[in-house]
């Protein structure tokens, strides 16, 4: 029976962030996926597995701490605040505009991580364009021209 999976964060150890660094370079140079384990068991990794390992030990080896979840879990609306980085009460705007499906079975709704983490996407990708947007301005305006000749003051 398989152990259910659930969501923790694994911090780096810091005593050993070079090492780490130095395993980065080493994943991808032997042919083959697999994994020993220490009681000598070996398991032949699918590449998507293979290359969440890779993500995980250079997020580690740049000093990140890392989350594992299951994309399928269904997440309170403080844990989606939590993972997005705002209050409670801005989810559940997003919940009631629509802009993050949710569920809502009984009192309390629940959303899917899956669902949260492509909103985070969209919101990201929106940003971005209304940055470029506004540094294309500025570039059309020459703000850029006006700020970087210093002023004299006597």
């Amino acid at each position: 029976m398989a152990t259910p999976t659930v969501e923790r964060t694994i911090l780096p150890p810091a005593e050993s962030l070079d090492s780490l660094a130095a395993m980065l370079g080493r994943f991808g140079a032997e042919p083959t996926t697999t994994l020993s384990g220490p009681n000598d068991e070996h398991l032949v990794l699918p590449p998507e597995v293979f290359e969440v390992l890779r993500d995980v030990v250079e997020a580690m080896a740049q000093g990140q701490a890392v989350v594992i979840a299951p994309v399928h879990q269904r997440l309170t609306t403080q844990e989606a605040a939590e993972l997005l980085g705002v209050s409670r009460p801005t989810v559940v705007k997003l919940l009631e505009t629509g802009e993050i499906p949710f569920e809502q079975p009984g009192r309390h709704r629940r959303v899917r991580l899956a669902d949260v983490l492509a909103y985070r996407d969209r919101a990201s990708v929106e940003r971005r364009a209304a940055l470029d947007h506004m540094v294309d301005i500025a570039d059309q305006a020459d703000l850029y021209e006006l700020t970087a000749t210093p002023k004299r003051t006597r």
